[in-house]
């Protein structure tokens, strides 16, 4: 490797939205994500749904009564 090109690799605190920190290796000295292992539904088998402004309330109402109500204007 020729010298003086690459960046330098130092230990990275890694920090999730959910609390968990853990320690890398990286070009940057800390890192922030949104999800880690510790929270990611795969790795922890639990699914989560974050629902914001009842989208999935929405979406369960919309197609409850099933696909042929879907593009008729009501009323």
């Amino acid at each position: 490797m020729k010298d003086k090109i690459h960046p330098k690799y130092i230990e990275t605190k890694v920090t999730c939205g959910c609390g968990n920190t853990f320690v890398t290796r990286s070009t940057k000295p800390e890192l922030k994500v949104d999800i880690c292992n510790a929270c990611h539904p795969f790795y922890t088998g639990r699914l989560k749904y974050i629902d914001t402004a009842g989208r999935i309330e929405k979406f369960r109402s919309k197609f409850s009564n099933g696909y042929g109500n879907v593009g008729k204007k009501k009323g």
